[in-house]
């Protein structure tokens, strides 16, 4: 089997398996996708599978400039818009939900306090319309606010399925909120929600079963992130293995280290997850085609490949080269870069 290849993932068909990961552009002013973000993905709709960028559940989970939601109705219509031109190409496109939790500062939020599992500074700089800002304290969410946090989440896996997704993508990765409630050093509630692994993972199992009502359901998790208060250490990961193993979701997206792949590291969740795995970070097709052909993952998702190359499925099929991403056009600006790229060097 190689990336060209057909799969089949939990009663999906996919024509190859080459997947658009989740790749944060900032280029929604208003939250509202429009004609710009139907072009991006309709350049890209020949991937397996489509992933979006990460997705506002609610007005309080925003802690990025320029990010689209799925909590309002003109945001529903707005994507409906993006999955109507890709459906029309032959794609499958799954909606990515985000919550920044405690990582998110006071200008996106009215001036509010960020909230988050537990009153810790988690530490990590937030891009703002502003420049660059640090984090504080946060709030530590009360109960009945962790439950509104969960119908958030269900409100917008229906709301993504109104707007003609295929299913929804449960960001639990990097040092977001539903990470910061996995992680000892952020979640430290001794009620329900913490206190131990199986409370810290409370909260993902009560989303992925708000958002599983309305459709399929993926998870993307980091168990090998690096940096500050988030860095996932020996003792951690054995709770990721609990965590994995017990999952009941459609597929499961793993984030791999830093280093690059490590099919090791890919093939130790293969072993505990009964489900569709796909895998990201640094993969080219070489590697991509042996991480399959060795049975360790079903699909493996590209980011910066696809920022560069929207034909990306198709510069594989004829071995064609490949052009690289420019870092200076990822985030904000208009179609250069996002739906306009250089030329390729032959």
């Amino acid at each position: 089997m190689s990336l060209l290849t057909p799969a089949h993932l939990d009663g999906w068909c996919l024509p190859n398996r080459v997947v658009l990961a989740p790749t944060t552009r900032a280029r929604v002013p208003g939250g509202v996708p429009g004609a710009l973000q139907a072009a991006y993905y309709a350049q890209r709709a020949s991937a397996g599978l489509v992933v979006t960028e990460g997705t506002w559940v609610s007005e309080r989970a925003v802690g990025f400039p320029d990010v689209p939601g799925i909590h309002t109705e003109a945001q529903v219509a707005g994507w409906r818009r993006v999955t109507d031109v890709v459906h029309a190409l032959g794609g499958r496109i799954v909606l990515q939900l985000w919550h920044t939790g405690a990582v998110s500062h006071p200008d996106f939020l009215g001036g509010r306090r960020p909230a988050g599992p537990s009153s810790v500074d988690p530490d990590e700089p937030v891009h703002t319309a502003a420049g660059r800002r640090p984090t504080g304290v946060p709030r530590e969410l009360s109960v009945a606010e962790i439950r509104a946090t969960v119908a958030d989440y269900g409100t917008a896996a229906r709301n993504a399925r109104r707007a003609g997704f295929d299913g929804v993508e449960l960001a639990a990765n990097g040092v977001y909120l539903l990470a910061q409630f996995l992680h000892p050093r952020l979640n430290r509630r001794t009620d329900a929600y913490g206190g131990s692994p199986a409370g810290r993972r409370r909260l993902l199992a009560e989303v992925v079963e708000a958002a599983a009502a309305h459709g399929r359901v993926g998870v993307r998790l980091s168990p090998w992130w690096t940096g500050g208060l988030f860095t996932v250490d020996d003792e951690l990961r054995a709770e990721y293995d609990e965590l994995v193993a017990g999952l009941a979701v459609d597929y499961l997206h793993l984030r791999g280290p830093d280093a690059g792949p490590d099919f090791a590291a890919f093939a130790r969740y293969r072993e505990l997850f009964d489900g569709p795995l796909i895998v990201n970070n640094g993969f080219d097709r070489e590697l991509g085609d042996a991480v399959i052909d060795a049975g360790i993952a079903d699909a493996v998702s590209y980011a910066r490949h696809f920022v560069a190359n929207p034909d990306l499925v198709t510069r594989f099929a004829l071995g064609q080269p490949l052009a690289a991403a420019d870092p200076a056009t990822y985030y904000g600006g208009g179609a250069a870069g996002y739906v306009e790229q250089a030329a390729v060097s032959q």
